[in-house]
């Protein structure tokens, strides 16, 4: 009698040939995102669990299991949402980095998590900007590309 199991990737994730409907190879399964329509609640939860498991992993010196936590966690789709949403709902949403894009509609907001990923990422220069102080002086601000600030925060 032999038994038949499904493959597993190191990081304990099961992979299932049958996930994807015929004529789907390589597509994504995940319909495109509304952003308005997002359950922040559910979002919230969701990574919120997963940075108390990797917590509880890192305290009990599982190393293995905190690295494929925070892979399970920067690939998941509520962390990106919530990255996307606190670079595009904080104080400086107005301004625009070194790539001059500025994500202040709902299409654009729901563009960038589909196109936050780190596997490709490679970070660009901070577009500096020299902020008058109070003596006088000028003190220097860097400001990122929006796609760096939200995969930094992930």
């Amino acid at each position: 009698m032999r038994i038949t199991m499904t493959t597993t990737q190191r990081t304990g994730i099961r992979r299932e040939p049958e996930a994807a409907p015929n004529g789907a190879a390589g597509a994504s399964l995940r319909s495109s995102v509304d952003w308005r329509s997002i359950d922040w609640k559910r979002a919230n939860r969701n990574v919120r669990r997963l940075q108390m498991r990797i917590a509880q992993a890192q305290q009990q010196n599982k190393k293995r299991k905190v690295r494929a936590l925070q892979f399970i966690l920067t690939r998941s789709y509520s962390a990106r949402c919530l990255a996307v949403r606190r670079v595009t709902e904080n104080s400086g949403r107005r301004t625009a980095g070194v790539d001059g894009q500025k994500l202040n509609t709902p299409q654009r907001k729901a563009q960038a998590v589909v196109n936050l990923s780190t596997e490709d990422y490679q970070a660009q220069h901070l577009k500096r900007v020299f902020i008058p102080k109070r003596n006088g002086k000028l003190r220097p601000l860097g400001i990122p590309m929006v796609r760096s600030y939200c995969t930094s925060i992930q």
